[in-house]
């Protein structure tokens, strides 16, 4: 599992360097994003400019670690390829999560 986590202060930002969020790496995914929220206790940033494929496993994951943060820290997804994108607007899951097109 690739991630570069940073604390910047205000956020914890995550640059996920994995090609696929999927069946196969879904439970390590979920992991140690939990890991990582539940240590910080702050809003999360994810770059997820590499990121080219999620499928349902992976979104299962990316919901997982929502709800182990409290609703007021949000999780805000940036960068995302248009076809995860998708997954995301056709789930509704962008209702959930913020979704923002470049990294701050």
């Amino acid at each position: 599992m690739q991630l570069i986590v940073a604390d910047t202060g205000g956020h914890i930002a995550i640059t996920v360097k994995e090609p696929r969020i999927d069946a196969a790496i879904a439970t390590s995914f979920k992991d140690k994003m939990r890991e990582i929220v539940l240590q910080g206790r702050k809003p999360v940033q994810m770059d997820m400019r590499s990121v080219d494929f999620m499928d349902s496993s992976g979104l299962g994951a990316m919901v997982a670690v929502r709800k182990a943060l409290p609703s007021e820290l949000p999780i805000i997804l940036v960068g995302m390829t248009p076809n995860v994108e998708r997954v995301f607007r056709l789930t509704r899951m962008d209702t959930v999560f913020q979704i923002q097109s470049e990294v701050t």
